[in-house]
């Protein structure tokens, strides 16, 4: 049986999240922990936070997300690059995920009671690249409204950004922000002809 490399992330995820739960010390060892990060140069931090989560409803909305727009991607990035496509996908959702927690390790490296963890920033590239290539596609918001992808990203985008100055929940909007960013960012540097085609479905979109 061969499993795509969106089931294979989403597997591996459910069983660190699974395995920390289960064993507090690993959750402690695995955390996105700012403090942690500078004082004992625990650097593995910023990868391990990405593959643990906080419940299991906090797990199936990301592994749910990333199973539909995972797939998406990783059947585009294999017909446009090729065999090489899995291995930019792969690396896309890794370095958005680093790369997510940098804006919250500057801001937090001082506060030793600060954790943050959840795929959200690998997710967030995963989908704004998806967006790149089929904006005017249909996201289904609470999976019950349907918003045209272009929109609804500009929409996260101006509530993550708001909601990160902000710390009023749980939630960390910095890497939802950044991490969609760098999807944005990264889809951009591959392939460049995708903002062409971006801004011509935009160009001939209709809503009503």
């Amino acid at each position: 049986m061969n499993l795509s490399i969106t089931t294979i992330l989403i597997i591996i995820t459910v069983a660190a999240s699974l395995l920390a739960w289960n064993k507090p010390e690993l959750m402690q060892r695995w955390i996105f922990n700012p403090y942690g990060v500078q004082t004992r140069r625990e650097y593995h931090r910023f990868l391990t936070s990405g593959f643990i989560h906080q419940d299991y409803l906090h797990l199936f909305f990301n592994m749910f997300t990333l199973y539909f727009f995972g797939s998406m991607i990783e059947q585009i990035y294999t017909y446009v690059f090729g065999d090489l496509g899995g291995v930019l996908y792969v690396g896309m959702y890794l370095i958005a995920i680093v790369v997510a927690d940098i804006s919250t390790y500057i801001k937090h490296k001082n506060h030793p009671n600060y954790n943050s963890l959840g795929a959200s920033g690998g997710v967030a590239a995963v989908v704004f690249s998806a967006i790149l290539y089929d904006p005017t596609n249909n996201i289904y918001l609470f999976a019950i409204i349907p918003i045209p992808g272009f929109i609804l990203g500009a929409l996260f985008l101006m509530y993550s950004y708001q909601r990160s100055k902000q710390t009023r929940d749980r939630i960390n909007h910095d890497a939802h922000l950044w991490g969609a960013l760098f999807g944005v960012g990264f889809t951009i540097l591959l392939n460049p002809a995708v903002v062409v085609r971006f801004i011509q479905e935009i160009g001939s979109f209709k809503l009503f």
